[in-house]
């Protein structure tokens, strides 16, 4: 499988046959970032907040996915679950949407605007997890202590970080920075590549690593 962080919250994955899934896609107006004119055959939609579900910018005739449930389209399974975007169960800033991948034997998990702590029933609901897409930046999401918490419990092979400050981002939230510096530096790997590719083999290692994918801004 491929996978190319957008920026934001938003992913393109795409499935070896060609099934392109785009996650949180975004109004540039909100978010800083050009959202970039792609094709997909699915999109999935966290939360209904213009900076994650902006469907216009989006070519072809995608299947939009933004309810709880169980779903198999092209070879892609997605399971959606319900959360919380906030500690208040929802009160706050109300529910999203974590959504769950089987592609090409990889599982990959989008968080979404997660705001609720890890808990033990959420870890059973989404474990096994190959690929961890998770934000980090606070204010509207889990704090990077909280990213890390959840990683700790869920044992990902790869972390790929989201929702977080970049010189092209105008929302009010915290750089990467602060969330890096909870892991060892061989830890984190620096991609030199937009694009990153993924085989089922890629995941025999002992320790998670995270991965900052090269944005498709600079």
């Amino acid at each position: 499988m491929k996978l190319q962080w957008l920026g934001h919250s938003s992913f393109l994955l795409e499935e070896s046959t060609g099934t392109a899934i785009i996650t949180d896609p975004y109004d540039e107006k909100l978010t800083g970032f050009k959202m970039p004119k792609l094709h997909a055959d699915i999109i999935t939609s966290s939360h209904n907040h213009a900076d994650h579900n902006y469907f216009k910018e989006i070519m072809g005739s995608p299947i939009i996915i933004d309810k709880a449930g169980v779903t198999d389209i092209s070879g892609v399974s997605i399971t959606s679950i319900p959360s919380f975007h906030d500690d208040l169960q929802g009160k706050k800033r109300g529910k999203n949407l974590i959504f769950k991948f089987r592609i090409d034997g990889i599982d990959v998990c989008h968080l979404g605007d997660i705001g609720q702590d890890v808990s033990a029933e959420l870890v059973d609901q989404l474990m096994p997890i190959n690929i961890l897409l998770i934000p980090v930046g606070g204010h509207y999401t889990i704090t990077a202590e909280q990213a890390y918490e959840y990683i700790s419990m869920l044992m990902p092979d790869v972390v790929i970080p989201m929702h977080y400050k970049t010189p092209d981002s105008i929302i009010d939230i915290d750089k990467v920075d602060s969330f890096l510096r909870l892991f060892e530096d061989e830890a984190v790997i620096f991609a030199q590549e937009e694009i990153l590719e993924f085989e089922r083999d890629d995941f025999a290692g002992n320790f998670t690593k995270v991965i900052i994918p090269k944005r498709i801004f600079d």
